[in-house]
C-alpha cells in the first residue's frame, strides 16, 4: 500500500537543519515536533541538526551549510509562508506548502473563501471584529457556534458558544491571540482527520483516523495531554464514506495549491452524515500524540520512515537561477 512512499538512504539527504521552536503561540508543541524529529533521523543515520529561530539568529542558518531543511514548526512565522520565504531566499529545500500555499492555509477565512469558490463543503462563517458581531453570528449561524482565532492553530483560543452571554469572553479569547476573528457554524458529529501527500496530480492519502475526545472536546488538552482521546484506525466509517472523504481531501489540498504534504480535518454531519471541511494544516504536528504518524504507522512505516520520506520530498517554490555576470 506504500509503493509510492519514498524510502532514501541517510546519505543521500545530505545536511538536514530541523527548524522547531520558534515565537508563536505553539512554540512548546513545535519543539515536541521538532525534537522527535531530529532523534528519528539522527538514529537513522542522516546529518541533522536543529535551528530554533525564536532563538538563534537567522545568520546561524545561513552559515550551516545545509542541504534541505525539515520545517516543524507551527503556527505563525512557520506556517504561514514567512520561514518559507526565508527559506526561499537561500534556495534551501524544504518539507510542506510554499510561501502563498502556507499564508492561504494558515487563514481559515481565506481557506474557506477558496473552497467555498471550488464548491466544496465548508460550515458557514462569517468574521467577527466585536462581541456584538459574535451575537450576531450567533443569531444568524445558530448555536452551537465556533468561535475561535483566523489564524491559530491547535485550538488555541477556540470557544464553543451555547448563549449569548458568552459572546463577549469567546471574542476576547479569540482576539487577545489573532485580531481576525473567525465564527463558525458548529458540525455536531464524527471529527476526522486526512494526510495527504504529494502534489499537482500525483496525491496520495494515508488512513483516516476518526477522533473520539472525552466529552467530544478535542481542544489542547486532549490533543497533546490527555491520555484519554481515541484515534481509530480504522475510521469504521463506511467504506464509500471514507472514499469520498479522501476524494474531498485532495480536492480541497488541491484547490489551495499545497505541495509536500498536509493534513485536512473534516466533521461529519451526525444527521445528515455530509463531510465538512474544518482546515487544513500545512506543518502537522509530530509529537507522541500527533496524527500522521499513528496514521504512517497503520500502513507500516516507522516514525523515521517517515521524516525520511518527507525529506526526500523537500522542494522549492522557485529554484536559484544563475545570475549573469556583474558588469565590470
Amino acid at each position: 500500500m506504500t509503493a509510492w512512499w519514498p524510502r532514501p538512504e541517510a546519505a543521500a539527504l545530505g545536511r538536514v537543519v530541523v527548524i522547531y521552536g520558534g515565537r508563536s503561540a505553539e512554540r512548546e508543541v513545535s519543539l515536541r515536533s521538532g525534537q522527535g524529529v531530529l532523534e528519528a533521523l539522527r538514529g537513522a543515520g542522516v546529518s541533522a541538526q536543529g535551528f530554533d529561530p525564536g532563538r538563534q539568529p537567522l545568520q546561524a542558518l545561513i552559515q550551516g551549510g545545509y542541504d534541505r531543511a525539515f520545517v516543524a514548526l507551527h503556527g505563525r512565522w512557520g506556517e504561514d509562508g514567512a520561514i518559507q520565504g526565508v527559506l526561499e531566499w537561500l534556495g534551501l529545500p524544504y518539507t510542506g506548502a510554499g510561501i502563498m500555499a502556507s499564508a492561504l492555509a494558515m487563514d481559515k477565512d481565506m481557506t474557506k473563501r477558496l473552497w467555498q469558490h471550488h464548491g466544496l463543503p465548508t460550515p458557514a462563517w462569517c468574521r467577527a471584529t466585536s462581541p456584538a458581531d459574535v451575537r450576531q453570528a450567533l443569531h444568524d449561524l445558530g448555536a452551537p457556534l465556533i468561535v475561535k482565532p483566523s489564524r491559530e492553530g491547535s485550538t488555541l483560543g477556540l470557544t464553543r458558544v451555547q448563549h449569548v452571554e458568552q459572546a463577549e469572553a469567546a471574542y476576547q479569547a479569540a482576539a487577545q491571540l489573532d485580531p481576525a476573528v473567525l465564527c463558525e457554524r458548529c458540525i455536531v458529529g464524527d471529527e476526522v482527520t486526512v494526510p495527504v501527500f504529494g502534489q499537482g496530480q500525483a496525491l496520495h492519502t494515508m488512513p483516516i483516523i476518526r477522533i473520539v475526545a472525552p466529552n467530544g472536546n478535542y481542544d489542547y488538552h486532549a490533543k497533546y495531554l490527555a491520555h484519554t482521546t481515541q484515534y481509530l484506525i480504522p475510521s469504521g466509517l463506511p467504506l464509500a464514506q471514507e472514499q469520498a472523504i479522501e476524494a474531498l481531501a485532495k480536492q480541497a489540498y488541491a484547490a489551495l495549491g499545497v505541495r509536500g504534504w498536509g493534513r485536512i480535518d473534516f466533521m461529519i454531519d451526525g444527521r445528515t452524515r455530509a463531510p465538512y471541511l474544518l482546515e487544513l494544516n500545512t506543518s502537522p504536528g509530530m509529537t507522541d500524540h500527533s496524527l500522521v504518524p499513528q496514521s504512517a504507522q497503520h500502513l507500516g512505516l516507522s516514525y523515521a520512515q517517515l521524516c525520511m520520506g518527507l525529506l526526500a520530498q523537500a522542494s522549492l517554490d522557485n529554484p536559484p537561477v544563475a545570475l549573469p555576470p556583474a558588469a565590470a
